[in-house]
């Protein structure tokens, strides 16, 4: 009888995680405007399985390693933020010229999770023909990322486009804020592609996930130390990062690295956040109480993050006949070579000026 109860008890526990996964899912969707081109069921007749292919294949994946959910996620924010979700950041520029994967905020992204995308690729296109673009996959990959590391589940508008060309290493630059860029600095950026203070806060939780190079806040340490860190995690990070090594890295998250939940929050109130960016998030008054509200409620949290991730998700979308569906996430499919890229972006410069 009692093992009878414990079961009921457990049954209804998976039930209402499962409700409450699905409620987040259909809020966010109620409330979040979708791009013209984009569908909550945009594959149902092309590709059915598309979903369940790259989620079942990435739960192999994490099992081995689940750090790479992390490489995944940033892969996503780095395609995004930069000239729009069109999967630029997935070319390789080696064969025709420098692309966006050479502009240095993109250097430390991981080559893994590049090989994983280009492997769900082609798992998908046997299963269904050419039919799903780069950029839909790694979309898909960058939630179910998060889902399979401990996050909220939620549905992704699809049917983007891959993109004919890469950003310059000027634009990436502009668009990616750096780690030692303070809260204002990033409020203002992320203000521009129509996200407001609560988004900000939210989308920089993705860091509770994922390692971070020392390179990119050894400037926290030395030649002074950063008022504003926690002295106990500043010498533990000294002992990781003795200089402004290339080489040596550390987790984003002190607390649980390979956990998707809200104790990133936790370390900023606890001056244990990694970059500036992290910390002047509880430092500044703007974000201060946001920061607050998502480390003691971490479903407030999630519901947040899940409607920033769509908004993000959809940014400059290509759909219709704008983009096209790549036989090679690395490679475009017409042979539009950079010189063509070249020109084009300078006759949009020179557009510009009349």
């Amino acid at each position: 009888m009692a093992r009878a109860a414990m079961s009921f008890t457990s049954l209804l526990l998976i039930s209402s995680l499962f409700l409450a996964s699905w409620f987040c899912a259909t809020e966010a969707q109620g409330t979040i405007p979708i791009e013209n081109g984009l569908s909550w069921t945009f594959y149902k007749s092309k590709c059915p399985k598309v979903e369940s292919i790259i989620r079942k294949q990435l739960g192999k994946v994490f099992k081995k390693d689940i750090e790479q959910a992390a490489g995944l996620l940033r892969l996503h924010f780095h395609d995004c933020f930069v000239q729009g979700c069109d999967g630029s950041v997935l070319l390789d520029g080696s064969a025709s010229g420098p692309s966006e994967q050479d502009a240095p905020p993109n250097l430390t992204l991981r080559a893994k999770a590049f090989e994983i995308i280009e492997d769900l690729r082609r798992r998908v296109e046997k299963a269904c023909g050419l039919v799903v673009s780069c950029s839909d996959i790694l979309a898909l990959a960058a939630r179910d990322s998060v889902y399979l590391s401990g996050g909220p589940d939620y549905n992704v508008p699809l049917g983007r486009r891959d993109g004919l060309k890469f950003a310059t290493q000027n634009e990436t630059l502009d668009n990616l804020p750096p780690p030692f860029a303070n809260a204002d600095t990033i409020l203002s950026s992320l203000a521009t592609k129509g996200f407001d203070a609560t988004d900000v806060v939210a989308l920089s939780g993705g860091h509770t996930i994922g390692i971070s190079h020392c390179s990119s806040f050894t400037d926290r340490l030395y030649p002074t130390q950063d008022p504003t860190m926690d002295k106990t995690f500043a010498n533990n990070l000294k002992e990781v990062c003795p200089t402004r090594d290339f080489n040596n890295t550390t987790v984003l998250d002190i607390r649980s690295p390979n956990k998707f939940d809200n104790k990133y929050y936790v370390d900023l109130m606890n001056r244990q956040g990694l970059f500036t960016s992290d910390q002047d998030l509880y430092t500044n008054k703007k974000t201060r109480g946001i920061v607050t509200s998502f480390a003691v409620n971490q479903s407030l949290f999630f519901d947040k993050f899940v409607v920033a991730m769509i908004k993000m998700s959809q940014l400059k979308v290509l759909t219709g006949n704008q983009g096209e569906i790549r036989a090679s996430c690395e490679e475009r499919n017409s042979g539009y070579s950079y010189l063509e890229s070249v020109v084009e972006e300078g006759l949009d410069a020179l557009s510009g000026l009349i």
